[in-house]
């Protein structure tokens, strides 16, 4: 459960969209890093006394290594300037029950000024969707896509299987440029639109924000036990479907590595195989990039073998993607891992978004 503690804020260390790092002294005298989201909990300054949840901290768990900021109870923000009382500025809750639930509009929502547009809609007309397993493929697709069509208008629908506020993610800023804009799902929030589930997010990204392709994956971090169905990936298979149910054309970005320590996870990660195997029932087009190293191919090619009776296996040419990595607006990292320590990893991810971008004809 919830481990507190007490200190007082006595650096801000940088800011990004929607975040704040600081340093937080604590009454014994350790200072901790800690992350505080000020559409949240209010801005931090030097000086403040802050409430902070330091569980996956002690624990070692959760991508960056941070300590929460819950409140600051001497300085609470001020009320949002809307009327409270009415749905004028929308009622969808997120990360709903617990203390820090926030309350936002949808973007198919009476009061949204896309609810016209999105009120009838009912497919994505074809859009190619990426869905992908892990957060930091998303900057790869997008290289991908934009290798061979720089003008294709990109969206992403983050859902809730990691980090609820898309604030959380340095990518995402970094990205800010770059991307048609972002839909955040499910009990994520923070999104540029918001939407009540992936096929209505899917509908924003097209409808609403004008994508030509969409990525789905989920925000930064990756729950999982080890086993073939304790992961948050398990819904890259369900997102499949819900492209299909809406006349979309699903990309399955694979996992694929020679690099990472975990056997599961070499080769083509047992992520994808259950995500595509087993719970995506829509087929799709997954994606091989040609020219990865010899054994690494076997192991993939071997592990694809199963999948074959449903999806269809692409190769794509990677001639031009390693650049279009590097010129990356954000760096490129996945478990700690860069693109020369993974390259396999950020190579197939980009030759997904590289065939989604053959797809817009």
């Amino acid at each position: 459960m919830v481990r507190w503690r007490s200190g007082t804020v006595v650096a801000v260390r940088r800011r990004w969209h929607g975040a704040a790092e600081v340093d937080v002294a604590l009454p014994d005298g350790a200072t901790l890093r800690a992350l505080a989201y000020p559409e949240l909990v209010g801005d931090p300054e030097p000086g403040d006394r802050v409430l902070l949840n330091v569980g996956a901290l002690v624990m070692g768990l959760g991508t960056g290594g941070y300590a929460l900021v819950v409140a600051l109870p001497d300085r609470l923000p001020a009320d949002p300037p809307q009327d409270g009382t009415t749905r004028d500025a929308g009622h969808l809750v997120k990360a709903r029950y617990t203390p820090l639930q926030p309350i936002v509009l949808g973007a198919d929502e009476d009061a949204s000024p896309h609810r016209a547009v999105l009120a009838d809609a009912h497919d994505v007309a074809g859009m190619p969707v990426v869905t992908a397993d892990l957060h930091s493929a998303l900057p790869a697709v997008v290289a991908g896509v934009h290798a061979d069509r720089p003008d294709a208008r990109v969206a992403y629908v983050m859902t809730d299987g990691g980090a609820l506020p898309a604030w959380f993610s340095r990518t995402l800023d970094g990205l800010r440029g770059t991307l048609a804009g972002t839909v955040t799902v499910g009990q994520a929030f923070g999104g540029d639109l918001e939407a009540t589930n992936v096929h209505s997010g899917l509908l924003a990204a097209r409808h609403a924000l004008r994508a030509d392709v969409a990525v789905v994956a989920q925000g930064p971090g990756n729950l999982g036990t080890g086993t073939r169905w304790g992961f948050s990936g398990v819904a890259v298979g369900e997102a499949v479907n819900a492209v299909a149910a809406l006349g979309g054309r699903p990309v399955g970005s694979l996992r694929i590595s020679a690099a990472d320590p975990r056997p599961r996870h070499r080769g083509l990660s047992h992520h994808s195989v259950t995500a595509y195997g087993r719970v995506a029932l829509a087929p799709a087009d997954l994606v091989v990039p040609d020219g990865l190293d010899a054994d690494l191919a076997a192991e993939v090619d071997a592990a694809l073998q199963p999948l074959l009776a449903r999806h269809r296996v692409v190769r794509v040419d990677p001639a031009g993607l390693d650049a279009a990595l590097r010129a990356a607006p954000v760096g490129l990292s996945t478990m700690g891992r860069g693109l020369d320590a993974d390259h396999g990893y950020f190579l197939a991810a980009a030759a997904a978004g590289r065939h989604a971008a053959t797809l817009l004809g």
